[in-house]
């Protein structure tokens, strides 16, 4: 029964630390440039980051910043008319020309360094 006790709090503990070790947008933000310039994560048409390849923190950085482009793309779509997907998509192509060269760009679904 004390086995069980122990694994129960330790398992809330876990729980209750999860958010303290999640990245936030500020710090995705802050990681950005750098995840960009070392080919970890690049721009797509649809108008959110993809991960490159694996490294570091790529995954989280491009969650965290994807989660806060939607809301925005969101605001935007309902506030123009438009549809999400539109919204997305012009998104995506600005975001895709402005990638300075060097860094990678998703076209036809293959990664490539601009």
């Amino acid at each position: 029964m004390r086995l069980h006790r122990k694994l129960g709090v330790a398992l809330v503990a876990l729980c209750l630390s999860l958010p303290v070790m999640a990245m936030s947008l500020e710090q995705a933000m802050s990681a950005l440039g750098s995840a960009k310039s070392q080919g970890l994560v690049g721009e797509q048409a649809d108008g959110y980051l993809g991960v490159v390849k694996n490294g570091g923190d790529a995954a989280d950085v491009a969650a965290q910043i994807n989660a806060a482009r939607r809301a925005e793309y969101q605001k935007v779509a309902s506030q123009s008319g438009a549809t999400l997907k539109d919204v997305e998509s012009l998104a995506g192509k600005k975001a895709i020309e402005r990638t300075p060269s060097g860094q990678y760009v998703q076209v036809n679904g293959q990664w490539v360094r601009k």
